[in-house]
């Protein structure tokens, strides 16, 4: 593993779910991509003991983090703290990149 990394490395696609990678692991942290084409959706779940986020890099998503819905683009960060529920689709035509952060990670 490197200290250094560019995110473009770590992009893909998937036809049949939206394409994950890992950038960062450790007992304490996980950080990945998460890249969902036109259509794709992370389905709403939530984490019981686990903070997320999501940092939106490329793309347009409409984000739900309990009872609220925003469609978000690049630069913005969406907080889901632990037990909330949470997803996103891919609304726009381009992909969707995000960087996303899940502590403490089991």
């Amino acid at each position: 593993m490197t200290n250094f990394s560019d995110y473009r490395s770590y992009t893909g696609v998937s036809a049949e779910k939206f394409f994950k990678s890992t950038l960062y692991q450790s007992p304490n942290l996980l950080l990945g991509l998460n890249c969902l084409e036109a259509g794709q959706t992370q389905s709403v779940h939530a984490h019981g003991e686990q903070d997320k986020f999501y940092f939106v890099v490329e793309g347009q998503g409409d984000f739900t983090v309990g009872a609220e819905t925003h469609r978000c683009g690049p630069g913005l960060t969406i907080w889901a703290p632990a037990g909330i529920s949470h997803g996103v689709t891919n609304a726009g035509t381009e992909r969707l990149v995000l960087l996303v952060g899940i502590a403490p990670w089991k």
